[in-house]
């Protein structure tokens, strides 16, 4: 399959491909598409679980309890290869 993407999408692909954590465009293009048909697939439930950590982490960001940005890394990190093993 042959496909032309308009200039703006081929610079986000060569940014992407720029930082070293995909190997090829269709990488790239894959890795987006399986997280596009991931969010399509969320349930109700799922949707109000997200919405309900990201409140708990605002809150928590208010009181102060906050994690050093190193470690919040590495921990999305963990968590992106999880899920990303778990889609295979």
């Amino acid at each position: 399959m042959q496909l032309n993407v308009p200039p703006d999408l081929e610079t986000l692909i060569q940014k992407r491909l720029s930082s070293g954590a995909y190997s090829s465009a269709e990488d790239v293009l894959r890795r987006a598409l399986e997280a596009q048909d991931a969010e399509e697939s969320w349930t109700d439930e799922e949707r109000r679980a997200l919405s309900a950590h990201i409140e708990e982490g605002y809150q928590q960001a208010e009181r102060g309890e906050l994690i050093d940005g190193a470690k919040a890394r590495s921990e999305i990190e963990m968590m992106k290869d999880d899920w990303r093993l778990s889609r295979r």
